[in-house]
C-alpha cells in the first residue's frame, strides 16, 4: 500500500469512458470512504514516445533512484523554509505553493503536463535528463546559497553570543568607557577583575595584598551581574604574570581587555555590518528556496509522471494511452480508499504484462533478467505517491 500523507497518482488504460471513472470514483469514494470529490481529479498523461522495450526497462530501474534524489530535494527546501521561519506553520504555508498555488491545487486542478517546457515530442530518455539536469541544478544553488548564509548567520552568533553570559565571559567593549582605564602609561596598566559575588569582600580584603606593586585602594566596581562583579585594579606591569597567577589561585577572573576606542568601534561596525549582510542574505535565501521549492515540486511531479507512464507501458502494454487519476486520502482513510481501489481496478489485473507466464518457458529469461524490477511492490493497477508538504 502507498505511504500515508501522500496524494496517490494512478494509471489505467483509456480503453473506457474516462469521465465517467472519474465521475464513479468519485461518487463511490465520497460514500465508502468518506472522501471529498475535490480530492479526486483527472492527471494529465502526454502520448509519450515509446522508444524499445531495452530502453522501458532501463528507465524503470534509472527512475526510481532519481526520485528518491528528487524527493530529498523537495523535502530540503520544505525544510529550509522552515528553519528561516522559525517552523511557523502559518508563514510556511505561505512560502510552499507551486505557481503562487497551494500544492493541492497544483496537483488536484486537472493537472497537464508543461508542453512548453518539456516537449512530449522529445524522448522519454531525453526528458529524464533534462529533469535531472534541473533538479541537480537546483540542488547546487540551495547548497551554495545555503552555505553563504550560515556562514555570515555562524559568524552573526558567534559575535552576539559574546555580548551575552555573564561578565566573567563577555564582551566587555559596552561595558567599560574610557575613564575606568589608565592611559598612556610606562608603568602603570589597568586590569579587569571578574570576581565571583561570594568572594567580593574577600577581594576587597586583600587585592592590594596579591602581589607587590599593587597600586593602594585602586579597585573600583565597574559592573555588576547575577555571577560577578567586574572590578578594575591598577598594577604596576612587571608584576602582570604574578597578579594574574594569584587571582586564579583565588578564584578571580583576569578579563584579557586591552582599551582601545578604535578596535570598540571597529568591532561594533563589523557586528553591524554582519547584522544587515544576514539579514539580506536571509531575505535572498527566502525567496530562493520560495522560488526553488515551487520548482522542484513541478519537476518532481513531472518525473512521477514520466514513470507511471514507463511502468504502464510494461504493465498494460500497446497502445500507449493511459488515464491518470490524482487521489488525496484524508488522514485514516487510506486503507478504505485503497480497498475500494483494489476492488474497483481489480479487472486491470489479466492487462498486466508482467503477471503473466511468470514460470516456466522463455520467460523464466526474462525474469532472471529483470529480477529487481519484478521483486517491487505490485498490485493490480500502476499507483505512485508524493508526500504531503506538512507546515
Amino acid at each position: 500500500m502507498p505511504s500515508e500523507q501522500s496524494t496517490w497518482l494512478i494509471t489505467v488504460p483509456l480503453d473506457a469512458d474516462a469521465e465517467g471513472l472519474i465521475q464513479q470514483l468519485r461518487s463511490k469514494l465520497s460514500h465508502q470512504a468518506k472522501l471529498s470529490s475535490q480530492n479526486i481529479s483527472q492527471l494529465g498523461i502526454p502520448l509519450f514516445k515509446t522508444g524499445t522495450l531495452d530502453g522501458l526497462i532501463g528507465l524503470s530501474e534509472e527512475l526510481p533512484k532519481q526520485e528518491a534524489f528528487f524527493t530529498a530535494t523537495v523535502a530540503k527546501t520544505v525544510d529550509t523554509l522552515r528553519n528561516l521561519l522559525n517552523n511557523d506553520p502559518s508563514k510556511l504555508s505561505q512560502h510552499v505553493l507551486v505557481n503562487e498555488a497551494g500544492v493541492d491545487e497544483y496537483l488536484l486542478g486537472d493537472w497537464k503536463w508543461n508542453e512548453s517546457r518539456y516537449g512530449s515530442q522529445r524522448s522519454l530518455k531525453e526528458m529524464v535528463d533534462i529533469l535531472q539536469k534541473e533538479m541537480t541544478s537546483i540542488d547546487n544553488a540551495m547548497k551554495a546559497k545555503l552555505n553563504n548564509y550560515n556562514l555570515v548567520k555562524g559568524n552573526l552568533t558567534q559575535m552576539q553570543r559574546k555580548k551575552t553570559g555573564n561578565l566573567s565571559v563577555k564582551s566587555l567593549a559596552d561595558i567599560v568607557n574610557k575613564d575606568d582605564f589608565i592611559q598612556d602609561s610606562e608603568y602603570l596598566e589597568t586590569l579587569l577583575v571578574a570576581v565571583p559575588k561570594n568572594l567580593v569582600k574577600d577581594w576587597n580584603s586583600k587585592y592590594e595584598r596579591l602581589t607587590n606593586m599593587v597600586v593602594p585602594r585602586s579597585s573600583s566596581e565597574v559592573a555588576v551581574d547575577d555571577e560577578y562583579t567586574l572590578f578594575s585594579v591598577v598594577v604596576f606591569r612587571k608584576v602582570h604574570d604574578e597578579f594574574l597567577q594569584k587571582c586564579r589561585e583565588n578564584k578571580y577572573i583576569v578579563r584579557d581587555f586591552v582599551y582601545s576606542e578604535e578596535t570598540i568601534a571597529r568591532q561594533r561596525e563589523e557586528m553591524d555590518m554582519t547584522d544587515i549582510t544576514e539579514k539580506e542574505l536571509w531575505t535572498e535565501l527566502l525567496r530562493l528556496t520560495r522560488t526553488n521549492f515551487s520548482e522542484a515540486y513541478q519537476i518532481l511531479v513531472h518525473h512521477k509522471v514520466l514513470r507511471l507512464f514507463v511502468e504502464s507501458v510494461l504493465r498494460y502494454g500497446l497502445p500507449a494511452q493511459y488515464l491518470g487519476i490524482v487521489i488525496k486520502p484524508e488522514a485514516k482513510t487510506e486503507k478504505r480508499v485503497f480497498s475500494y481501489l483494489q476492488e474497483q481496478l481489480a479487472y486491470l489485473k489479466p492487462r498486466s504484462n508482467r503477471d503473466k507466464g511468470v514460470k516456466g518457458g522463455a520467460n523464466d529469461e526474462f525474469v532472471g533478467e529483470y529480477q529487481t524490477i519484478m521483486e517491487q511492490e505490485f498490485y493490480d493497477f500502476v499507483i505512485y505517491d508524493i508526500p504531503w508538504v506538512t507546515t
